[in-house]
């Protein structure tokens, strides 16, 4: 089992608009997210996987939330699993017209909240996007539920 850091931007335009990217390979709609990558800043990674995935220059405005679980976790084809803590950052957009890079993502492009309804989207972005449609004063977090031993 290996664990690894993401973080996901939930980007708006000056309409209201989300920023979404369709995955290459599934055709499922997404925030723009990636892998932190050693020694970088999460902040530093959501800036740079939102130009590389959607060419759109972002400032982040604060975070939503911290999200790990089963729906953020992978079994690959050879036994191999992956756990993600995923760290979702609220942004604005400074400039930029969005595009995809053709490597991980086929299209990207903004939607008004009910838009976003109809896609076919990925199953995390759904868990995330649900929770945060709660309206949390603070960041989102799942409770926890570990307790010691007898307790």
């Amino acid at each position: 089992m290996c664990s690894s850091d993401l973080a996901m931007v939930f980007a708006y335009d000056d309409m209201g608009r989300l920023l979404l990217v369709q995955d290459k390979s599934s055709g499922r709609w997404g925030a723009p997210s990636g892998i932190i990558d050693p020694h970088e800043l999460p902040a530093d990674a959501a800036v740079r996987e939102t130009w590389e995935e959607a060419g759109v220059f972002v400032e982040l405005t604060c975070i939503l939330g911290v999200f790990a679980g089963e729906h953020f976790s992978k079994t690959y084809d050879n036994g191999d699993q992956l756990a993600a803590v995923k760290i979702v950052f609220a942004a604005r957009v400074i400039r930029g017209t969005p595009r995809p890079d053709h490597e991980e993502t086929s299209d990207a492009r903004f939607f008004l909240p009910e838009e976003v309804d109809q896609l076919p989207c990925q199953p995390h972005f759904l868990v995330v996007r649900n929770a945060l449609s709660q309206n949390h004063p603070q960041p989102y977090f799942k409770p926890a539920t570990w307790r010691p031993g007898g307790l």
